[in-house]
Order: structure tokens, then C-alpha cells, then sequence
């Protein structure tokens, strides 16, 4: 499969290595799983015998058409040429495997993150880069987003994988990561987009961070908003939500 540049997307290479990633993820025979980016179908074509039914989201035209042609053998198999982010959202319950363009990842994270019924689960191939932003660990710097997401979603890495593993090969190191709804939320999710708000402000405007509750919450001075783990996040927002109640109107 030839790559088309505007779309990024690099495609794995072996039918017995996306055999191997779907082994480390939760896809079971009864789950209905949704492949982003599906290109040609090779992961596709490997969730089919996998699980109870696949739908294969493909936006590019001759890609699409290629897939189509590819996956008439396949009768639990639903292709559907769109951009995933102009889609509705499934209202079953549904997992997701896909390697997805790599410019659209923190887009496509964030709407199914967002989502009145999100994934029970998400298999995503994704640059390193992207996804250590998204792991809330004293081990590196964590992003905005992984602030945002982390009282509702675990993020963790299942497997790295090799440049070489894709064709065309990309430039940055990739891997399969994984991202579930929480058992048991940290917050409520009626609050959910006021503490993304919370989030987003403390990331892009020093000096709101600096007027949180740092010091109420345990937060020693001098750290920054990706330092914080989702613990801190947490009772930092809930303390400060409770500082501004009490301000004078």
C-alpha cells in the first residue's frame, strides 16, 4: 500500500506481528471493534477472526475502494469510507485497534475520550513521543491532555515497536498503547468539562497555576503542571473549585 503524505500514515509490514498486537490487547471473540485508518486491511482482516464484528473506518477514496475489495471475503466486516472525526459515535458498546495517522492522534484521542459512550477499550499505534504524554508517571513530563483524561481513563504501553516494522518506515519510534475507562471515575463526570477547563488554563497561563491551591493540595512550590500526578490533579482542582466558591461575589 502505497502512502498518500496528506494522510501520514505509515502501514505495518507483517500479518504476524499485528497477530502478535491484537494478542496484547483485550479484543474478544464477542467485542465489535472499530479500525481507524484501516489502509488495506491488514489489521482488519486479522480483528475478523478475532472478534464478532469489525467496522474499518478508511477516509482516504482509493484507499477506501481498495479495502472494500479486499474485505468482500469477510462477512463480519462493515466498511465505512469517512473522516473519523466528522463521525458519530457508535452507541453499542465497542472496542477500538487501529493504527491511526499519527497527526490526528491527540484529535481522535480526544473525541473518544469526550464521548457520551466512549470505547470499553483503545488499542492505539501511536508515536512514543505522543503516548508517554499521555502515561501520568514521576517518569517524565506528562501533557495537557493526559491531565485532562486521567481521572476517567488509564493509559499504559503494551508494546514497543521497531521503525522498521512499517512501510513506509517513520522517522520517530512508535508504539501500541492502550487507554480504558476507569472502573471507579476520580471525579464525577457532570464536572468533567469544568475540570478540563481547570486543566487547560493551568498548562497555557503560568500565573492561573500559580493562584491555585498548590499549597492546600500538597503540591510543593516550584512544580509545574506536567509534573503533577493524577492524584494532584485532582485534589488540586477539587480544593481550588472550593477557593473560588468561597470568594465574595
Amino acid at each position: 500500500m502505497k502512502r498518500l503524505d496528506s494522510y501520514s500514515q505509515h502501514f505495518l509490514r507483517s500479518p504476524h506481528l499485528v497477530k502478535e498486537l491484537v494478542g496484547h490487547s483485550s479484543v474478544k471473540k464477542t467485542d465489535v471493534v472499530y479500525d481507524i485508518g484501516a489502509g488495506s486491511g491488514v489489521i482488519t482482516s486479522m480483528l475478523a477472526g478475532r472478534c464478532k464484528r469489525v467496522v474499518a473506518i478508511e477516509a482516504e477514496p482509493r484507499t477506501a475502494q481498495k479495502l472494500r475489495t479486499n474485505m468482500q471475503k469477510y462477512s463480519n466486516v462493515t466498511v465505512v469510507e469517512s473522516d473519523v472525526l466528522a463521525m458519530k459515535l457508535p452507541r453499542e458498546t465497542y472496542k477500538i485497534f487501529a493504527n491511526i495517522p499519527f497527526h490526528l492522534s491527540s484529535a481522535i484521542v480526544q473525541k473518544f475520550t469526550e464521548a457520551d459512550r466512549p470505547p470499553v477499550a483503545m488499542h492505539l499505534i501511536v508515536q512514543k513521543q505522543f503516548a508517554n504524554k499521555l502515561l501520568v508517571s514521576p517518569a517524565h513530563f506528562t501533557g495537557q491532555l493526559g491531565g485532562i483524561i486521567a481521572p476517567w481513563f488509564t493509559a499504559r504501553i503494551r508494546k514497543h515497536l521497531r521503525r522498521t516494522d512499517f512501510w513506509p518506515h517513520p522517522n520517530v519510534d512508535t508504539v501500541l498503547l492502550e487507554l480504558k475507562p476507569r472502573d471507579t471515575p476520580l471525579l464525577p463526570i457532570e464536572i468533567k468539562g469544568e475540570y478540563k477547563n481547570f486543566v487547560a488554563n493551568c498548562f497555557s497561563t503560568p500565573k492561573f497555576f500559580a493562584k491555585t491551591a498548590l499549597a492546600e493540595a500538597g503540591i510543593a512550590s516550584g512544580t509545574k503542571p506536567s509534573q503533577l500526578q493524577t492524584e494532584q490533579w485532582v485534589v488540586l482542582f477539587l480544593k481550588s473549585k472550593k477557593d473560588i466558591a468561597k470568594q465574595p461575589s
